[in-house]
């Protein structure tokens, strides 16, 4: 059983918990990725690891309830357990060598983006980290943000911060000023990472993208991360998740991304269900 340490409210649907996982921990590296089981017969579902501890033998995760599963994730507190917690899984993040970065997050996507600024920024790397929200009230991990970056650049889709901007903007303002980057480096919707490649792709600019799609064992057998990559198909668990963004298809990626809307909407309904029942 994975105990769970420390639970924290980001904003109104997000959490960030601190699991107690010390084999884990002793092998995670940025870009990595867990999958947990809530209880016995919960489904398998993968979250990236936002931040890990050797010494104390504890992993980060952060997570949106926006589904059954991470609803039911989002209800337990400090003292319950997982069932299952297994990885690190997938191929760490490869940020060797990279002097000058621009590291792109949107929405969620900047829990991910966040241990990647700070991997870089502690190896020396000068980096450029834009987040972008649709608004202020859901920001997150601002301060933390900030102490991984070089520059921090935090927009709103709506200005309600005071910074009104999409990523895209920010990041082809920082190039035409005469910023020149190693690599570009994005994590968030797909639609997002897909602009951010579009808008790297004239000044061949080399980007990065996480492919975080929609995975079940994590060993690459069940096939439901697959996703198409310069032609080839290569599978997000195993593969990535980290894949050259200006190769990837993300269209039909976006297609098999909500094939599973309609089952997830089914359990979450079902899970609403049993919950009335339980309390009338």
């Amino acid at each position: 059983m994975y105990k769970i340490l420390e639970k924290k409210t980001l904003n109104t649907n997000t959490k960030q918990m601190i699991i107690e996982a010390p084999h884990v921990a002793k092998k995670a590296l940025p870009g990595q990725f867990i999958i947990l089981r809530v209880d016995e017969e919960g489904e398998r579902i993968p979250l990236t690891i936002a931040s890990y501890d050797r010494e104390q033998g504890t992993i980060m995760i952060i997570f949106q309830e926006v589904g059954a599963t991470t609803k039911q994730l989002g209800q337990l507190n400090v003292g319950d357990c997982l069932h299952d917690f297994v990885g690190p899984l997938g191929r760490a993040s490869e940020l060797e060598g990279l002097k000058k970065v621009a590291v792109v997050g949107g929405g969620l996507g900047c829990a991910i983006a966040y241990p990647q600024a700070k991997a870089l920024h502690e190896m020396g790397t000068e980096v450029d980290l834009i987040a972008g929200f649709r608004n202020k009230d859901i920001i997150i991990l601002e301060d933390e943000m900030r102490a991984a970056s070089t520059r921090l650049h935090l927009v709103t889709d709506d200005g309600s911060n005071g910074h009104k901007a999409l990523v895209t903007e920010v990041l082809k303002e920082l190039i035409e000023a005469g910023n020149q980057y190693d690599a570009v480096i994005a994590i968030g919707p797909m639609i997002m990472m897909k602009f951010v490649c579009e808008t790297t792709r004239p000044y061949g600019i080399k980007t990065i993208v996480s492919m975080n799609s929609t995975m079940v064992d994590g060993t690459g057998m069940c096939g439901g991360c697959r996703l198409t990559v310069g032609g080839e198909t290569k599978f997000a668990c195993v593969d990535g998740p980290d894949f050259d963004g200006h190769l990837v298809d993300f269209d039909e990626s976006m297609r098999r991304s909500a094939m599973y809307r309609k089952q997830e909407h089914d359990a979450l309904e079902h899970k609403c269900n049993m919950h009335k029942m339980e309390v009338q």
